[in-house]
């Protein structure tokens, strides 16, 4: 097999270091430049191959509904298995065994944002005839993973096995996962991956690790990162999944011509700016209003919130 038809979406985190902005919305689905963040991973994993897309759902599950009302993305079936009670990442996997075919499956983060070559990692995959393989940077986060070089498997995760191998690795929160992987995990268990994880790195067994440090990754875990994303984002090109460029400015929006607006502001639909109004590298998500002469520097603003006068670093 050369090609991966199924992925696990991870969408049932809280959010909780991005604070007030996940209050309504879970944080996969927070718009990047008017595009819900999970839609760039589903383009991802889609441009790879994938046809069946898998999602997990606990804090604020019904948002999905009004994002995907069909239960569909560019005309593939999303299936959402919702958490009542978080199961954490391999007790997520766990309970959509059923979703996933049997088949090997790709298992991504729905709070990232990355443009990887995953079609690469996938052939190393199956070619290494690892068991798992986890998508490794040596930047652009908390180097946590000591990898062994000669043979291509983990060696350490966060410094637990204490090994003579250094941590010189990000764990990208995508990996590729066979399907005897299932074993491993009890039943209606609570239970993380990375102590399974773990316990294969003691017994030798096959957890790989591909270094990729080709494409661009971010981690949306925090303010700073999701505006940090945002002005990255606005300064280069970047095809969405359907072909067409993202769309910094929605065109339903009414921007008195007397706002300025710096190229590194994004703008949600009907949101209205009025007139005299300074937008420096804000996030403005739908139905936002900006009363004339606001100030506004680094801020984010919710959907449907209002704001009047001089601002910086704050959230609405």
């Amino acid at each position: 097999m050369s090609a991966i038809r199924n992925a696990f979406v991870l969408g049932a985190g809280l959010g909780t270091r991005l604070k007030s902005l996940t209050a309504r919305l879970p944080k996969p689905l927070i718009p990047i430049c008017n595009k819900p963040l999970i839609t760039f991973a589903f383009d991802h994993l889609i441009r790879s191959g994938v046809t069946n897309l898998v999602v997990n759902t606990h804090h604020c599950h019904e948002a999905y509904a009004r994002f995907f009302p069909d239960g569909t993305y560019r005309g593939l079936a999303v299936q959402f298995a919702h958490e009542v009670d978080l199961l954490e990442t391999a007790g997520g996997i766990k309970n959509v065994e059923p979703l996933l075919k049997g088949e090997p499956f790709v298992v991504y983060n729905g709070d990232i944002l990355c443009d990887l070559p995953l079609d690469k990692a996938i052939r190393h995959h199956f070619d290494s005839g690892s068991e798992i393989t986890m998508i490794l940077r040596s930047k652009g986060g908390p180097l946590k993973v000591a990898l062994d070089r000669k043979t291509g498997r983990i060696a350490d995760i966060a410094g637990h096995l204490s090994g003579s191998i250094p941590l010189e690795f990000l764990f990208t929160g995508i990996y590729i996962v066979n399907p005897e992987f299932f074993a491993r995990i009890p039943e209606k268990t609570k239970i993380s991956v990375i102590p399974i994880f773990l316990e294969m790195i003691r017994r030798g067994e096959r957890l790989g690790g591909l270094v990729i440090d080709e494409g661009h990754w971010w981690d949306l875990g925090t303010r700073e990162e999701y505006l940090a994303a945002h002005r990255q984002i606005t300064q280069r090109e970047f095809i969405t999944g359907e072909g067409t460029r993202l769309q910094r400015i929605h065109p339903s929006a009414s921007i008195d011509p007397t706002a300025r607006i710096s190229e590194r502001t994004a703008v949600g639909a009907n949101s209205v700016i009025g007139g005299n109004a300074s937008i420096t590298d804000c996030i403005l998500w739908e139905n936002a209003h900006i009363a004339p002469g606001s100030i506004l520097k680094n801020c984010i603003i919710t959907a449907g919130s209002r704001v009047d006068g001089t601002h910086a670093d704050e959230d609405f």
